[in-house]
């Protein structure tokens, strides 16, 4: 029998040393959607490598720029919708463990160490970014993952 379960990952939340905004990024692939960086993590690594790696990879970020000031106390989960669904089924056909059915994550608060710092988008993933409020986020993160941002973004 197949089985159903969550792709594990992080999120990074950057926050701007001054007025509480956070880093928000525009999808490549879905112009007008925002996210924050987020990634799987690998079989070898803690969620606070996976954090750190997956902010390099995809703003170009790291530890001159930022420092970690707080984990998410608990893991946060959200189902894929089943377009999602089935296109991971796709890209990934014969996965040992069944289908993955969305994501788990662990949230990571880093904060900027100054409020210039100037990301740059991988160009793939993301290909904008601009400070935002954490309500606007929320507003703009696709709908099947904006339980998951209020959660964790209202609790800042």
């Amino acid at each position: 029998m197949a089985s159903q379960n969550f792709r594990a990952g992080v999120v990074v939340v950057v926050r701007h040393p001054h007025n509480g905004r956070i880093l928000a990024f525009e999808r490549g692939d879905s112009r007008g959607s925002w996210q924050l960086p987020q990634g799987g993590l690998d079989a070898d690594e803690d969620p606070i490598e996976t954090a750190w790696r997956e902010l390099e990879e995809e703003t170009g970020l790291h530890a001159e720029h930022v420092e970690v000031c707080a984990e998410f106390p608990e893991w946060v989960a959200y189902e894929w919708p089943s377009a999602v669904q089935a296109d991971e089924r796709n890209r990934h056909p014969g996965r040992a463990g069944g289908q993955r059915r969305g994501q788990v994550q662990k949230w990571f608060l880093f904060d900027a160490k100054a409020p210039d710092i100037t990301p740059i988008p991988d160009g793939r993933e993301f290909v904008a970014w601009r400070w935002v409020d954490p309500e606007w986020l929320i507003e703009h993160v696709v709908e099947w993952r904006r339980d998951a941002y209020r959660k964790v973004l209202t609790s800042l």
